[in-house]
């Protein structure tokens, strides 16, 4: 994902604010979605859409922070960057706390806001490579019967199959049995690519 396929949503009831920023992000080849109100973004936002979100900290009704928070109640991680004319450092150390990639006070610098969004992109790249290689392990790994998991577990974690058959008392030949399924369920193509599914299924087995 790249800057252009990427959208910076704004949300900031100061129209001239938005008009500016549209045109700043026009510019360079950044596209965007505006919004005046927070109730107006959550009408249309579809959290499937990558970017970043560009947010005025103080709006009438629903205000940045209770925006973020809302978002962060439904599990919605954009990555947020914080616009404010009043900020303060209790107000700026909450939006951080809450995940904020940056916190900006107007005037703002637009480079230093163009390195933020570019940052925030990566960000939003990032997680949503994460959450896809998270889904497809878990997809793989639920494939597994309850005893081909815990074998699993157990060759993940560095034991051998004579090991694993002294564990689970089963015969050496039915180890041999499940690792083979194991392998072939998960589509897994070396130990250190189910060791790779493993962890990135976030198994707290593995912990």
């Amino acid at each position: 994902m790249t800057a252009t396929e990427a959208t910076v949503f704004l949300v900031d009831d100061d129209d001239a604010v938005r008009d500016a920023l549209e045109l700043l992000l026009d510019s360079v080849g950044i596209s965007t979605a505006s919004y005046p109100s927070a109730a107006a973004f959550l009408d249309h936002y579809d959290p499937g859409r990558p970017g970043c979100l560009v947010l005025d900290i103080r709006m009438p009704a629903m205000s940045g922070m209770e925006l973020q928070a809302a978002l962060a109640g439904e599990s919605v991680n954009i990555p947020i960057i914080f616009l404010s004319g009043h900020g303060n450092v209790p107000m700026s150390a909450k939006a951080f706390r809450g995940g904020a990639v940056d916190f900006l006070e107007k005037p703002f610098d637009e480079n230093v806001l163009l390195e933020r969004i570019h940052e925030a992109i990566r960000l939003d790249r990032a997680n949503r490579e994460a959450t896809a290689r998270r889904t497809d392990a878990c997809t793989r790994l639920a494939t597994l019967t309850r005893r081909e998991h815990e074998v699993m577990l157990l060759i993940v974690t560095g034991h051998a199959n004579k090991e694993i058959a002294t564990k689970l008392d089963l015969s050496h030949r039915t180890i041999e049995t499940h690792r083979g399924r194991i392998m072939e369920k998960t589509a897994a193509q070396s130990l250190t690519e189910l060791i790779e599914i493993a962890l990135a299924s976030g198994s707290h087995e593995l912990k």
